[in-house]
């Protein structure tokens, strides 16, 4: 009876464990840090992540020995920006390559080592951590199996402009996509422009003033 209870009790911590641990959600931090917990599983003897932002670039991370490598005028954006973008200069086989989209970061991460190179290869699939709205489309968590992301996606360029979040499943084996929970709208933009613009909406439908009576103007 003794060794009975014993046995629920050492059960009950080790799924009490489980769960808090499955459920202990974290936000990401943002795009830069991301993008410098990559592992590349192809050999490469050098990389380095460089932010170009107004046509100055910056060394975010290097790794190996540094090789001279060509300043590049494109690259990816895991956020959309039209001001800044990324890009991978990398050496391997004696030659100097470049990565300037996100199917070949997708290529350049390979198989998936870790929750942050889940949110970069879901970037081919529109999905993305917003940093202005981590609480909703910028965190995870993660058990013994799976990556659980909740990721933003933009789901309208008309008007409204309208972000969706999602809380994305990936196994960390496989890393395929096992399930993808739609959690509805987040955000919605309008601007004077658009036709379904609720405010100009109320404004049109207030009632036009009434014309005052006309004096008479008939003597006595």
């Amino acid at each position: 009876m003794i060794k009975t209870a014993i046995r629920s009790t050492i059960l009950l911590f080790i799924l009490l464990g489980f769960f808090g641990y499955s459920q202990d959600k974290k936000n990401f931090s943002n795009i830069p840090t991301i993008l410098q917990q990559i592992i590349p599983n192809d050999r490469i003897d050098s990389w380095v992540l460089v932010y170009n932002s107004y046509g100055k670039n910056q060394e975010i991370r290097t790794s190996g020995g540094k090789k001279d490598y060509t300043p590049q005028f494109s690259g990816f954006n895991l956020f959309p920006s039209e001001d800044s973008f990324y890009y991978i200069a990398y050496f391997t086989g004696g030659k100097m390559n470049y990565i300037t989209d996100l199917e070949g970061l997708k290529k350049f991460v390979g198989k998936i080592d870790n929750a942050e190179e889940a949110a970069i290869v879901l970037t081919t699939e529109g999905y993305m951590v917003d940093e202005e709205f981590k609480d909703v489309a910028g965190n995870y968590y993660e058990d013994t199996a799976n990556y659980y992301l909740d990721l933003g996606k933009l789901t309208s360029k008309e008007c409204p402009y309208q972000k969706t979040h999602f809380t994305l499943t990936v196994n960390k084996s496989s890393g395929a996509v096992s399930k993808i929970k739609d959690n509805g709208t987040y955000i919605e933009l309008y601007n004077k422009k658009c036709a379904n613009n609720p405010r100009l909406l109320k404004i049109q439908k207030k009632e036009e003033p009434k014309d005052e009576p006309k004096k008479s103007t008939q003597r006595k």
